[in-house]
């Protein structure tokens, strides 16, 4: 089931497209989710019931800008995380840095981020940027009043082990 879900971009394009036709409402949530936990689980169920579909864009390894080490998963197996959770209906790897092609791409009905965005501000500016474009395309930015962790700080405090899942089962 898992991996019907796992769509390559283009691919989630269109079947984005055939809901949309069908009269669904598409909201589309966007990050790294290095590390699953439970503010990113209440995060999505919470965006399920802003719309009909749910998808997610996982940002790809080479553009996460966490520090040192990071991703700690894949993005495979961060993308097969997600795609396990019931409440999220489709996952893909994104091409880019940020959501901002991915919203061009998609067009959702909603876009979903944390009440931590909410002000509209982070260390990067990727928010703001992404904002922009909702604007631009007609879609609703929607936050999600959840729980929220953060994974570098429970990475940081809770795993000692610096370096990658992958690295460390390659030195092995």
């Amino acid at each position: 089931m898992v991996e019907t879900k796992i769509l390559n971009l283009q691919e989630l394009a269109e079947q984005v497209g055939r809901l949309r036709s069908e009269g669904k409402k598409i909201v589309h949530c966007h990050g790294s989710f290095d590390l699953m936990h439970p503010g990113h689980i209440k995060y999505f169920q919470a965006a399920k019931k802003m719309g009909d579909c749910l998808v997610v864009t996982v940002t790809p390894d080479r553009y996460v800008d966490k520090g040192e080490g990071r991703p700690v998963f894949n993005e495979v197996l961060r993308a097969e995380s997600i795609a396990a959770l019931e409440c999220v209906d489709f996952v893909a790897i994104n091409h880019w840095p940020t959501a901002v092609e991915a919203l061009r791409l998609l067009k959702p009905h909603i876009y979903v981020k944390g009440q931590e965005f909410e002000n509209l501000e982070d260390k990067t500016g990727k928010i703001q940027r992404e904002y922009d474009v909702t604007q631009q395309i007609g879609c609703e930015m929607r936050f999600t009043h959840e729980i929220v962790f953060s994974s570098t700080e429970l990475l940081n405090k809770y795993f000692k082990n610096k370096g990658s899942i992958d690295e460390r089962e390659n030195q092995k």
